[in-house]
């Protein structure tokens, strides 16, 4: 993690530069979009700097960070699109991350995979049938959980196509919501994808434009992605009409976030865009091991300091790659969030000495890391808890990054229900306490 602000702001000036060349294309005319530099200076001083998503009590300003910023980064957790197997479960999880994590100022939702046990196909009347069962059943437990103003800022996760994505949103989504909706790389922006966005910004919601360099594809390695991650954000800005941004720059072979030299790209590049831009973005994170393992949680320290203190906030849900169903769990995503709360204020050069230490401990496992256990070995469905062999790996592992100077801040209520739009609001912290936190939530 660099703390060299003028090669943050050279990777900036580039980033302008490469996107004012190259612009961004559209498959299906065979055109690309261009922008001048001073059109790109232009919207970036016009962008959108604090929007509100969320519904009453829940409402909140999505507010732009520094590196090394005491501003709370906005906690944008819980399943990062994962598969997951029934409706079931898919109800169970979407309760518990509006139960067990305080910290959460909005949602990330599960991928239905299945509707009555039949598979779901995309493009099929079904897939719009899952599209519309997802909006409903995570409305409804986010209602149950008692947070029903809660964001969902990754609608839809189940759809594939543009049609059961738009059909699905009329059954429960909210202009204060977010539209996931996606580039692909690199740099290309599909019909499907402009279809979304006329009708999202028809209906005056907001547009998380996401994207995703491939560091070993056509970026090349870590320098040329944190270029095209700043050109991303551009494109954001320009051709999607988003209201912020989503990034995660990922290993083209290994499928994760949580590599040395993804974390240098991230690194670099976020500071370059905080120092830089006001438009606010998350940066989202994909460990390569599975739930209850003590690789994935250091993964998770590794990657959410990464992002904080370089400037970003975070989504995080992305256990195992996001690629296994049912490996995932409320735990991963309130570790997470606890983590992205301790590291606010601190120093990069702090932040990095953790960040290695905690690397060395893991980077020779990622090709072969473990997959870990399923939703129902790490969950208590019934009682609505973790497992307490989960609850002692966690706090066993809260106990390393200490040793390095990262000090967790336990959390120990519900943020106050005041005035949730001033992104300062966050709660009363205690920070050095001993003991486990509560896993009763």
């Amino acid at each position: 993690m660099p703390s060299d602000d003028n090669l943050a702001d050279e990777v900036f000036k580039a980033g302008v530069e490469f996107y004012a060349n190259v612009g961004t294309y559209c498959p299906d005319t065979e055109r690309i979009i261009k922008f001048t530099e001073e059109e790109i200076k232009e919207a970036l001083a016009m962008a959108p700097s604090a929007p509100v998503f969320g519904e009453g009590k829940e409402a909140r300003k999505l507010v732009a960070r520094k590196p090394e910023s005491d501003t709370s980064p906005w906690c944008f957790i819980g399943a990062g699109g994962a598969p997951v197997s029934t409706e079931e479960l898919f109800v169970s999880i979407m309760e518990a991350y509006g139960s067990f994590l305080p910290l959460a100022n909005s949602i990330t939702t599960p991928t239905l995979t299945t509707i009555n046990g039949v598979p779901i196909r995309a493009g099929s009347p079904l897939e719009v049938l899952a599209c519309i069962r997802s909006t409903v059943l995570s409305r409804e437990a986010l209602r149950r959980a008692g947070r029903p103003g809660l964001p969902i800022m990754n609608s839809i996760a189940t759809a594939v196509s543009d049609t059961a994505k738009i059909a699905g949103s009329q059954f429960g989504l909210r202009p204060s919501d977010g539209w996931l909706i996606g580039t692909s790389a690199e740099l290309k922006l599909e019909f499907q994808r402009l279809n979304e966005i006329a009708y999202v910004t028809s209906l005056g919601g907001h547009i998380v434009a996401e994207t995703a360099p491939l560091l070993g594809g056509y970026c090349g390695g870590p320098e040329g992605v944190a270029v095209t991650n700043v050109a991303y954000h551009l494109n954001c800005i320009m051709a999607m009409q988003g209201s912020c941004q989503l990034t995660f720059p990922i290993h083209y072979k290994y499928g994760c976030t949580t590599t040395r030299d993804v974390s240098w790209a991230v690194s670099v590049s976020s500071q370059a865009i905080s120092r830089n831009s006001n438009f606010p973005f998350f940066i989202l994170s994909y460990t390569a091991a599975g739930p209850m393992t003590k690789m994935c949680l250091y993964e998770i320290v590794v990657a959410v300091t990464t992002s904080v203190v370089s400037g970003a906030s975070i989504e995080f849900g992305g256990v195992a790659k996001a690629t296994a169903i049912d490996h995932f769990t409320p735990m991963e995503p309130r570790f997470a969030s606890e983590v992205a709360h301790s590291v606010v204020g601190l120093k990069r050069a702090d932040a990095n000495a953790i960040v290695k230490k905690l690397l060395a401990k893991y980077e020779d496992q990622i090709e072969n890391a473990p997959l870990g256990k399923r939703y129902e070995e790490c969950w208590d469905i019934k009682a609505k808890k973790p497992l307490p062999d989960y609850v002692d790996l966690y706090e066993e592992v809260k106990k390393e990054p200490p040793k390095y100077g990262l000090q967790f801040k336990y959390w120990e209520a519900r943020p106050p229900r005041g005035n949730r739009a001033q992104p300062e609001n966050q709660g009363e912290y205690k920070p050095g306490l001993e003991g486990k936190i509560s896993m009763n939530r």
